[in-house]
């Protein structure tokens, strides 16, 4: 091997053509494309380059040293494929990377005829890095023609950090995988935690799996999804969560070490490990990625992507440092076969609570039943710090089930949790006696919707939750005389889109990058005293006006809704159906509705105070009519006037 390697290069070197000082064989995969000659003197110190990868031209380093290539065919073949090199490389706007002995070289096309007469070569040398870094340290000054920069290197320590950012709540990190989904418009989410073995520990371990049927992503789209630093978006999609490139890395670094994810698209398919296992004491991340195009009904590895060595070593690293194997991953990808798009997460590894993991997860019971049903909660149970709440039973701070009832201001997509379907739960649609308040803060209009809500009555809870750009980014808020007056505002909620106060009219977002709160500045400084008196007036026209029997009443929705399991529109019940008698997975063509999924939504409207007995179900007595206070309603003032106080009557 070593005598035919001397041969080689002495062939290239010591033949003699025109005045150029060297020849160059370039391959890829091993196989030749064409012998090339320069005039550049270093260049002899190589015979072969060896083409690793292709980059866009722009992300090419600027202020390199410059130089071209000419083809020397040897023989027909070589004379052929030297233009079909440059012509791909002209056509896809990209540069062929050699990594070499003697520095790293990005081969450019010109394309001034047909034949690609010659290509351009973009080069730094280690000598050149040598002798920058020697004029460094000696204080000499630099030459002109070496370009000094500096770049940035990521620690594998970075990645744990990064989990950091979700650390005071755990499924603030889901519900960015949450996000991502519906950003890709996806129709269903199915989030569950399972055992499966693995071969690096030797047994089962709970794994993490958050699979949607969305878009997917291409290869240049997951790069960026598993890059440090991407750039921000310039675009302000109002149906778009993702802002900030940050939200798929902080998440799954926080609920595991380690994370896998497939994707697929129309006409491609790929998968990323991120993992700091594989990283351990590494000074830079690595981050493999596998790239495969489709080639009619097959998935054929992408070379013009990545080499078939690179994603040779790439599996292996997989495969060596997760519970995944060609079997596991093949399964994995014929998910696909079924839903042609979307994109898998898995997390293993998981965040651990003293001896046991930070998460619990339970299973439902098979039957459609509405007990029971699966879930996956925070194991210490804590509610989260706010100011004001005395209460420690807020389930959506422990409950991922009860979290993602509540999650998006206008839920369309349907999300499994532990193999049970979320019912999801838009608030204004369940309050009694709603007011709808309109308004400006900072010259922009806002909408707040108030009402009473008998859940959170009974749970002691109250407050205002923010929603941007669809999203719940604060719950239960207290505002104004929330803060202080105890049990008055029990069970008082409130519902905002944000939105358009929230995001400067320059392009700047004023929400933390976890997306579980606000920036302190001035636009919500304005909205918190906007919020306080509308929520002050509410609380004075409605605390203490409604008269009603002694016994164990409620307040029930000014209207009940049931949400269509296929259209994903909600339907007004008709006053005198009772909602618990629908089935768990409900059609616009059952009763009581017997209609047809085309039909337009029902808007919300402004309530009444509607005083109704205690459901069944709640260990309270059912009350009759007559026990109900039967004063005719002031609708419009949306007050009842007390009735005559006798014994046995309370406030």
């Amino acid at each position: 091997m070593e005598d035919s390697r001397d041969k080689l290069n002495e062939r290239y070197h010591k033949e003699p053509v025109d005045d150029f000082k060297c020849h160059i064989l370039l391959r890829m995969d091993r196989k030749s494309i064409c012998r090339v000659k320069c005039a550049e003197q270093s260049f002899s110190k190589t015979w072969a380059w060896d083409i690793e990868k292709f980059v866009k031209k722009e992300h090419v380093p600027t202020g390199l040293h410059c130089t071209h290539i000419y083809p020397a065919y040897e023989d027909n073949y070589q004379k052929s494929e030297w233009p079909k090199f440059m012509r791909f490389l002209d056509k896809n706007k990209k540069a062929a990377l050699a990594n070499t002995k003697i520095g790293q070289m990005y081969i450019l096309p010109v394309s001034l005829d047909e034949e690609y007469s010659h290509a351009v070569v973009q080069y730094l040398t280690h000598e050149h890095v040598s002798r920058s870094q020697s004029h460094v340290k000696s204080g000499s000054p630099m030459p002109q023609s070496v370009p000094t920069k500096n770049f940035v290197s990521a620690h594998s320590s970075y990645l744990k950090t990064l989990g950091q950012t979700h650390s005071d709540w755990i499924f603030g990190a889901v519900a960015e995988l949450v996000d991502n989904s519906r950003d890709a418009k996806a129709k269903l989410l199915d989030i569950c935690i399972d055992m499966i073995y693995s071969k690096v520990d030797g047994k089962e371990i709970p794994m993490l799996a958050v699979a949607d049927d969305g878009n997917g992503m291409g290869h240049e789209e997951i790069f960026r999804m598993v890059s440090f630093g991407r750039k921000q978006s310039d675009t302000n999609d109002p149906n778009c969560i993702g802002r900030y490139g940050v939200g798929f890395k902080t998440g799954t670094m926080r609920l595991g070490r380690d994370a896998l994810v497939f994707t697929q698209t129309t006409t491609s398919r790929s998968i990323a490990f991120l993992s700091q296992t594989l990283n351990e004491d590494k000074d830079n991340v690595e981050i493999p990625i596998v790239t495969y195009t489709r080639k009619r009904q097959f998935m054929e590895l992408d070379t013009n992507i990545q080499t078939e060595a690179s994603a040779k070593y790439n599996l292996k690293a997989i495969m060596e440092n997760s519970p995944f194997n060609e079997y596991l991953i093949g399964e994995k990808a014929g998910v696909f076969k079924r839903n042609g798009t979307g994109t898998q997460i898995y997390i293993w590894n998981l965040d651990e609570w003293g001896s046991q993991y930070s998460l619990e997860w339970v299973n439902g019971l098979k039957g459609g039943s509405s007990f029971h049903q699966g879930d996956i909660l925070i194991r210490s149970r804590r509610p989260r710090s706010r100011l004001g709440q005395m209460t420690r039973q807020v389930p959506l701070d422990y409950s991922l089930r009860s979290y993602l009832e509540v999650i998006f201001l206008d839920p369309r997509m349907k999300i499994y949790v532990q193999g049970s379907l979320v019912k999801s739960r838009p608030l204004a649609r369940f309050l009694h006696k709603t007011s709808i308040e309109n308004g400006s803060v900072s010259g922009k209009p806002v909408q707040l919707i108030l009402g009473h809500s008998q859940m959170d009555l009974e749970q002691g809870n109250c407050g205002i939750f923010l929603y941007w750009h669809g999203r719940l980014i604060e719950a239960y808020k207290r505002v104004g005389s929330m803060i202080h007056n105890g049990e008055k505002s029990h069970g008082i909620v409130g519902v905002i889109d944000v939105t358009n106060v929230m995001d400067d009219d320059s392009g700047r977002v004023w929400v933390h990058n976890n997306k579980q709160g606000f920036v302190d500045c001035e636009p919500y400084a304005l909205l918190e005293d906007w919020l306080s008196e509308k929520a002050d007036a509410y609380l004075d026209k409605t605390i203490d006006k409604v008269y009603l029997e002694k016994g164990c009443l409620r307040h029930k929705p000014d209207h009940e809704w049931v949400q269509c399991d296929k259209c994903r529109k909600w339907r007004m019940l008709n006053p005198d159906f009772d909602s618990k008698t629908l089935p768990q997975e409900w059609f616009c063509y059952m009763k009581p509705v017997n209609g047809k999924c085309e039909m337009p939504e029902q808007k919300l409207q402004r309530g009444v105070i509607t005083v109704s007995s205690q459901r069944t179900g709640y260990g309270c007595k059912e009350e009759s009519p007559e026990q109900i206070i039967n004063e005719p309603l002031k609708s419009k003032q949306g007050v009842t006037p007390p009735p005559k106080r006798s014994k046995g009557q309370r406030r």
